[in-house]
């Protein structure tokens, strides 16, 4: 059916270790609240680079929320995090600005950033 899954926040709330053998997963979204200080607290990255082993070892693909900085990108990029999504790339915009995003009409910043 081509659905694909993916646990949301996992580190946090009601995500479980036990989900991972549940569920048919395919990528798990690492929560913001781990990216947020990744670079100024050594807990945060141990917690983000362990999770990012522990999903590929188990084949899943890791998205990283809540990216704000070039450096919080380039950490995440050194433990081979797979998907990163934040602020840093671009926050809430009108639906038909997303459309011209897609359409290939992208901002520079857009462009320099995902490089």
């Amino acid at each position: 059916m081509g659905v694909r899954l993916s646990i949301d926040d996992f580190g946090t709330g009601y995500s479980s270790l036990s989900h991972l053998q549940r569920f048919p997963l395919n990528m798990l979204k690492i929560d913001q609240s781990f990216a947020r200080d990744v670079t100024r607290n050594s807990a945060n990255a141990s917690i983000i680079r362990a999770i990012i082993s522990l999903a590929h070892s188990m084949n899943l693909f890791v998205l990283a929320e809540g990216v704000e900085t070039n450096e919080q990108l380039k950490l995440l990029r050194q433990q081979e995090c797979d998907q990163v999504q934040g602020h840093f790339f671009g926050g809430p915009m009108p639906a038909e600005e997303f459309v011209r995003l897609l359409s290939g009409a992208i901002p520079t910043k857009y462009r320099e950033r995902a490089a």
